[in-house]
Protein backbone atom coordinates (compact mmCIF):
# COMPACT_ATOMS: atom_id res chain seq x y z
CA UNK A 1 0.00 0.00 0.00
CA UNK A 2 1.15 3.49 -1.21
CA UNK A 3 1.03 6.41 1.71
CA UNK A 4 1.00 8.83 -0.42
CA UNK A 5 0.93 11.90 1.95
CA UNK A 6 4.23 10.23 3.59
CA UNK A 7 6.01 10.40 0.09
CA UNK A 8 4.92 13.33 -0.69
CA UNK A 9 6.37 14.88 2.30
CA UNK A 10 9.60 12.94 1.47
CA UNK A 11 9.83 14.93 -2.16
CA UNK A 12 9.52 18.15 -0.15
CA UNK A 13 12.12 17.53 1.90
CA UNK A 14 14.76 16.01 -0.56
CA UNK A 15 13.62 19.62 -2.23
CA UNK A 16 15.70 21.51 0.52
CA UNK A 17 18.85 19.61 -0.97
CA UNK A 18 18.15 21.21 -4.55
CA UNK A 19 21.20 22.55 -6.17
CA UNK A 20 19.90 24.86 -8.85
CA UNK A 21 21.76 28.33 -8.62
CA UNK A 22 20.89 29.00 -12.42
CA UNK A 23 17.25 28.31 -12.58
CA UNK A 24 16.10 28.70 -9.17
CA UNK A 25 13.58 26.03 -9.88
CA UNK A 26 13.71 23.28 -6.86
CA UNK A 27 12.45 19.87 -8.01
CA UNK A 28 12.25 17.35 -5.28
CA UNK A 29 11.16 13.49 -5.72
CA UNK A 30 10.55 10.58 -3.22
CA UNK A 31 10.68 7.05 -5.02
CA UNK A 32 8.97 3.91 -3.30
CA UNK A 33 11.10 0.75 -3.83
CA UNK A 34 9.09 -2.54 -3.90
CA UNK A 35 11.43 -3.38 -0.44
CA UNK A 36 9.18 -0.63 1.35
CA UNK A 37 12.31 1.81 1.18
CA UNK A 38 11.90 5.50 -0.24
CA UNK A 39 14.82 7.27 -2.23
CA UNK A 40 15.33 11.01 -2.29
CA UNK A 41 15.65 12.83 -5.00
CA UNK A 42 16.47 16.69 -5.84
CA UNK A 43 18.06 18.17 -9.04
CA UNK A 44 21.51 19.49 -9.37
CA UNK A 45 22.16 21.85 -11.90
CA UNK A 46 25.50 22.20 -13.83
CA UNK A 47 26.82 25.42 -15.57
CA UNK A 48 27.30 23.50 -18.81
CA UNK A 49 23.58 22.95 -18.26
CA UNK A 50 23.64 18.80 -20.03
CA UNK A 51 25.24 17.40 -16.59
CA UNK A 52 22.08 18.72 -15.11
CA UNK A 53 20.33 15.90 -13.37
CA UNK A 54 16.49 15.91 -12.49
CA UNK A 55 15.34 14.90 -9.21
CA UNK A 56 13.70 11.89 -10.08
CA UNK A 57 16.26 10.50 -11.83
CA UNK A 58 18.69 11.35 -9.14
CA UNK A 59 16.11 9.41 -6.48
CA UNK A 60 16.04 6.07 -9.65
CA UNK A 61 20.07 6.20 -9.78
CA UNK A 62 20.67 6.23 -5.99
CA UNK A 63 17.99 3.43 -5.33
CA UNK A 64 19.36 1.36 -8.45
CA UNK A 65 23.07 1.96 -7.09
CA UNK A 66 22.07 0.74 -3.99
CA UNK A 67 20.63 -2.66 -5.57
CA UNK A 68 16.86 -1.78 -5.94
CA UNK A 69 15.13 -1.87 -9.14
CA UNK A 70 11.69 -2.31 -8.85
CA UNK A 71 9.18 0.34 -7.54
CA UNK A 72 5.67 1.09 -7.11
CA UNK A 73 5.47 5.34 -7.44
CA UNK A 74 7.13 8.41 -7.05
CA UNK A 75 6.11 11.80 -5.47
CA UNK A 76 7.38 14.65 -7.48
CA UNK A 77 7.20 18.27 -5.93
CA UNK A 78 8.94 21.59 -7.80
CA UNK A 79 8.31 25.04 -8.02
CA UNK A 80 10.70 28.41 -8.11
CA UNK A 81 12.16 29.42 -5.44
CA UNK A 82 10.28 31.18 -2.43
CA UNK A 83 7.26 29.67 -3.59
CA UNK A 84 5.25 27.92 -1.02
CA UNK A 85 4.04 24.41 -0.35
CA UNK A 86 0.79 24.18 -1.69
CA UNK A 87 1.27 27.87 -4.22
CA UNK A 88 2.08 27.77 -7.50
CA UNK A 89 1.46 24.79 -10.07
CA UNK A 90 1.93 20.93 -10.55
CA UNK A 91 5.19 20.09 -11.56
CA UNK A 92 4.88 17.00 -13.88
CA UNK A 93 8.08 14.64 -14.58
CA UNK A 94 10.05 15.45 -17.95
CA UNK A 95 9.81 13.39 -20.83
CA UNK A 96 13.77 11.84 -20.17
CA UNK A 97 12.47 11.07 -16.39
CA UNK A 98 9.30 9.25 -17.73
CA UNK A 99 11.69 7.25 -20.34
CA UNK A 100 14.05 6.00 -17.44
CA UNK A 101 10.91 5.50 -15.27
CA UNK A 102 9.55 2.95 -18.46
CA UNK A 103 12.95 1.18 -17.91
CA UNK A 104 12.51 -0.32 -14.24
CA UNK A 105 8.68 0.37 -13.45
CA UNK A 106 5.57 -1.62 -14.95
CA UNK A 107 3.50 0.85 -17.14
CA UNK A 108 0.05 -0.02 -16.38
CA UNK A 109 0.73 -0.13 -12.29
CA UNK A 110 3.67 2.21 -11.54
CA UNK A 111 1.89 5.40 -9.96
CA UNK A 112 3.26 9.13 -10.78
CA UNK A 113 2.17 11.74 -8.04
CA UNK A 114 2.31 15.26 -8.68
CA UNK A 115 1.79 17.25 -5.74
CA UNK A 116 1.16 21.31 -4.78
CA UNK A 117 1.11 19.80 -0.89
CA UNK A 118 -0.24 16.52 1.08
CA UNK A 119 -3.54 17.68 0.30
CA UNK A 120 -3.49 18.81 -3.40
CA UNK A 121 -2.21 16.55 -5.22
CA UNK A 122 -2.54 14.71 -8.79
CA UNK A 123 -1.80 10.73 -9.63
CA UNK A 124 -1.36 8.41 -12.65
CA UNK A 125 0.16 5.65 -14.22
CA UNK A 126 2.96 5.84 -16.01
CA UNK A 127 1.33 4.51 -18.69
CA UNK A 128 -1.00 7.38 -18.69
CA UNK A 129 1.96 10.15 -19.09
CA UNK A 130 4.00 8.24 -21.55
CA UNK A 131 1.70 6.28 -23.85
CA UNK A 132 3.05 4.04 -26.43
CA UNK A 133 6.39 4.07 -24.40
CA UNK A 134 9.38 2.70 -25.93
CA UNK A 135 10.97 -0.37 -23.30
CA UNK A 136 13.22 -3.14 -23.84
CA UNK A 137 10.74 -5.50 -25.08
CA UNK A 138 10.66 -3.11 -28.29
CA UNK A 139 14.32 -4.66 -28.75
CA UNK A 140 13.69 -7.74 -28.78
Amino acid sequence: MIDTKLLIEKAFEAQKFCYTPYSKFNVGAALLGTNGKIYQGCNIENAAYTPTNCAERTAFFKAISEGQNEFTAIAIVGNKEGIKQGEGDFCAPCAVCRQVMAEFCDLKTFKVIIAKSTEEYLEYTLEELLPLAFTGKDLD
